[in-house]
């Protein structure tokens, strides 16, 4: 333990000295930099993304090489020019990001795009204490781990396994660039990824489904899908999205990674996943002698290594674990294994060798031909990844109804399988729909949990076995109906009912255990992860 505190203390004094002018650089290559390469026409510019990446020998003992030769190549970009980009464009609003500078842009036809730098600045992220100390420089300083140009591949990906994208691009602003107006100086000589925003219909494109009506944010789209039962996640869609993300191995997977595309379907709407910000793919945090300790699997482990083999799906799942408890709880294995063994096929070699060919030439001949090697060896192991996914998110599961009145059905079918359905009666010209429909085997799933959220709700319980699973319910704040006749052989209780001991029906057999209580904040559920 001594020994790691003085390497992690010796690597602190290397990167002390405070760095002013991190990003006070035009990223214009010199004649120096550009080593008898061809001169770049008026609309393109030579450039160098990170040039303060370029540390030394010695740094990067401590401190790792990452991708450090990618940010301090040159590569060629065309200009960026706020007047002519996409038929001429505007600047609605300045973004509220802390890391990078971005902008919300509008074109002509009322399409908007997200416009943001590529280097970042984690300055904003840390406390006033360390501002201006040797942690911003080290935070910095690991900006070099990701691969700025690995969003640039995943497009032509998505498109083969039939996950909706945006199509990201680079482009340098010129140094004198004053369009941008009281902006100018905030993306004057700086590089910058413009890609589409989906918000409004104005941004529906022929590549999405001919039922897509409009776009909605995670927050929303998840306060509808609680408030009720006619607003569905297409879970099959957010499943191949997530192996999607274990192929290019995106961490950074958050609620706030995504936008729904808003689809009819009856009475009923349901949403589809559009990932967004690729800036996480392709990492290279393994290297150095201070990263591969920080990024262990007691540490940082989310910071994982991107190579040829899924050695930590875990470390994928840790940003997402919200979000993928909502919205991956019904697929059972066999759909997660067809899923896997479908994007297989559509990962052909030539698929792959098309999008890594969309790197700049200088970065292809860098790391284009391992970037090709490592995505087909994971797509030949992916219905492996996939099953060790669902593995991991079938331990404990989540159920959750509705502000509507929903059936909860729990049927101990024998010793091995706990099959749970959910459904919602017709009301109101609205036709009764079955929900959800799982069956959990006991060696996978060791806790069902289900929660009722507001309705006037009716959990059903049978079924008489030797062994099973647990099972709590959460009845929520209407007048509930729980009824359990289940049994299970033992001591052990396998219900147990979380609910109010006022305003609800309850009927329990052996194998209920009364929790119930006057305090109401027993119903809490956190619906949109606030």
């Amino acid at each position: 333990m001594k020994r790691v505190a003085m390497v992690l203390f010796c690597g602190l004094l290397l990167s002390s000295c405070a760095n002013e002018d991190f990003f006070q650089h035009d990223a214009l290559a010199t004649e120096e930099e550009l080593n008898g390469e061809a001169a770049a026409g008026p609309d393109s510019a030579w450039v160098i993304l990170g040039r303060h990446y370029d540390r030394s020998g010695f740094h990067r003992f401590f401190w790792g090489d990452h991708h450090r030769q990618l940010w301090t190549t040159p590569v060629k970009l065309p200009v960026f020019r706020l007047d002519t980009a996409n038929g001429g464009m505007q600047v609605v609003k300045k973004g509220g990001g802390y890391q990078t500078t971005s902008f919300e842009l509008q074109d002509r036809q009322g399409r908007l795009y997200a416009f943001r730098s590529i280097d970042k600045d984690p300055k904003e992220v840390v406390s006033k204490f360390w501002q201006s100390t040797f942690v911003t420089d080290i935070l910095r300083d690991q900006t070099s781990a990701a691969n700025p140009f690995g969003s640039l591949v995943v497009p032509r990906l998505a498109q083969a396994v039939g996950v909706y994208y945006a199509n990201p691009h680079l482009y340098y602003v010129a140094a004198d660039d004053s369009l941008f107006g009281e902006y100018s100086q905030q993306v004057q000589g700086k590089v910058f990824m413009l890609e589409e925003k989906y918000e409004t219909p104005a941004d529906i494109t022929p590549a999405f489904a001919a039922n897509v009506i409009d776009f909605e944010d995670s927050e929303d789209a998840l306060r509808k899908r609680f408030l009720s039962n006619r607003y569905h996640f297409n879970q099959q869609a957010f499943a191949r999205a997530r192996l999607l993300d274990l192929v290019i191995g995106d961490w950074d997977r958050h609620k706030g990674q995504w936008d729904w595309a808003v689809a009819t379907q009856g009475t009923d709407t349901v949403f589809y996943p559009i990932p967004k910000d690729r800036d996480q793919v392709f990492l290279e945090m393994g290297d150095g002698l201070i990263p591969s300790i920080a990024t262990s699997k007691l540490l940082a482990r989310k910071l994982h290594t991107y190579d040829d083999d899924f050695s930590d799906v875990k470390a994928y799942m840790i940003n997402a674990a919200f979000i993928d408890q909502r919205l991956l709880n019904e697929l059972p294995l066999k759909d997660w294994q067809r899923i896997a063994t479908d994007m297989q096929q559509q990962l052909t070699d030539a698929v792959i060798n098309e999008a890594v060919q969309k790197l700049p030439p200088p970065v292809y001949t860098l790391v284009g031909s391992e970037i090709s090697q490592n995505l087909k060896s994971r797509r030949n192991l992916l219905p492996e990844a996939a099953k060790k996914m669902y593995e991991l998110l079938a331990k404990k599961v989540t159920i959750a109804g509705s502000d509507d009145a929903e059936e909860f059905r729990v049927t101990r079918m024998d010793n091995e399988q706990v099959e749970v359905s959910v459904s919602r009666p017709a009301a109101g010209g609205i036709p009764g729909k079955q929900l959800y429909k799982r069956t959990f085997r006991r060696g996978e799933t060791e806790e069902i949990i289900l929660h009722g959220l507001a309705g006037d709700d009716a959990f059903i319980l049978t079924g008489d076995v030797q062994e099973s699973i647990l099972v709590k319910i959460y009845g929520g704040l209407g007048e509930d109906e729980i009824t359990d006749s289940s049994s299970v052989k033992g001591w052990k209780k396998y219900t147990r009912v979380y609910d109010t001991e006022r305003g609800n029906e309850l009927t329990f057999g052996p194998e209920t255990k009364d929790l119930t209580t006057n305090d109401v904040r027993v119903h809490a559920y956190d619906r949109e992860g606030n």
